[in-house]
């Protein structure tokens, strides 16, 4: 995390390193039963085995929207309290994922490198496909789902979604499962949690039915496309072509991708914000700080259970 939220801890709490000891097993077995908080993002797996190893753990708050790196039920079981950063980065992420649709129609980035390369005197650039016309996708329509669909609203397309349910007060079109919503529309984008519910959820039958003009954007998880099927699809022409902003097995990308020239590929950057990150980080230590002063978490997750004693303040 940043600077700023590791002091911020540092100056609140006793701080072990876990990400910079020599010796895991180590480190655990020392200081593993007073450890009462955890402070992560999603690049570490919180399971079984680790709960075990602190047992009087009270709470674990993590850096980011998506969770399905911790194992919530075991959590909860044991009486964990999670929390997340949600509604600090929904529009971050929304505005990176306007960027990237329209990178991706538009060929921002490959007409800069044509132009980088000197070609412009030469000829011009080719023609690109357009947003215009298009009909959009969303898969998951949550804090971060509406936030895009409020942006794409104002560029006048048509809007449709899939998710778990129909919400009530959503105006849009719903589609009660994903291949319908494919077939209905020429872009889709991807916001849906990760987690073995949505693992491959995208795949060749789903990028099919997207059809030879569909654009794929997946600002959510690597893990909910099927990415030897988008690779494949993305090859043969069942797709137009994608941006992406996360991968399956981050941060190592398919070779097959950054060869490709019809998709547009960015480093995780979703809330790569100064501000947003900054935003996320004070979210992570107000979460502790209201836990610990008995006033119950900010920002818990559906699945866990906040305990009567700690429930209070905006919980």
């Amino acid at each position: 995390m940043q600077p700023s939220v590791m002091g911020a801890l540092a100056a609140r709490f006793t701080l072990h390193r876990a990400d910079t000891a020599p010796d895991g097993d180590a480190f655990y077995a020392e200081i593993g039963p007073r450890i009462r908080a955890i402070a992560t993002g999603p690049q570490v797996t919180v399971d079984a085995p680790l709960l075990e190893r602190l047992p009087n753990l009270e709470i674990v708050a993590s850096f980011g929207v998506g969770y399905d790196t911790i194992d919530t039920r075991t959590a909860a079981a044991r009486g964990v309290v999670v929390t997340n950063t949600p509604d600090v980065l929904s529009d971050e992420v929304a505005d990176l994922t306007l960027g990237l649709l329209l990178a991706t129609l538009r060929q921002i980035p490959q007409a800069d490198r044509y132009l980088r390369a000197g070609h412009w005197p030469t000829r011009p650039y080719p023609l690109t496909p357009t947003l215009r016309g298009r009909s959009v996708g969303i898969l998951g329509l949550g804090r971060i789902g509406r936030a895009i669909a409020t942006r794409l609203e104002g560029f006048g397309v048509t809007i449709a979604y899939h998710g778990r349910r129909r919400q009530a007060e959503v105006a849009y079109p719903y589609h009660a499962s994903l291949l319908e919503l494919a077939r209905a529309v020429d872009v889709l984008v991807v916001v849906a949690p990760g987690g073995p519910e949505t693992d491959g959820l995208v795949d060749a039958g789903i990028l099919a039915a997207l059809g030879p003009q569909g654009i794929l954007v997946n600002v959510a998880r690597g893990s909910v496309v099927d990415e030897e099927a988008l690779i494949a699809a993305l090859k043969d022409g069942t797709i137009l072509g994608a941006g992406l902003d996360v991968f399956a097995r981050e941060p190592h990308v398919p070779a097959e991708l950054v060869a490709m020239d019809h998709v547009v590929l960015l480093p995780h950057v979703g809330s790569g914000s100064v501000h947003t990150r900054e935003a996320m980080g004070r979210l992570v230590v107000d979460n502790l700080l209201h836990w610990f002063a008995g006033r119950g978490p900010l920002t818990p997750v559906p699945e866990t259970p906040v305990p009567k004693t700690h429930r209070g303040g905006q919980a």
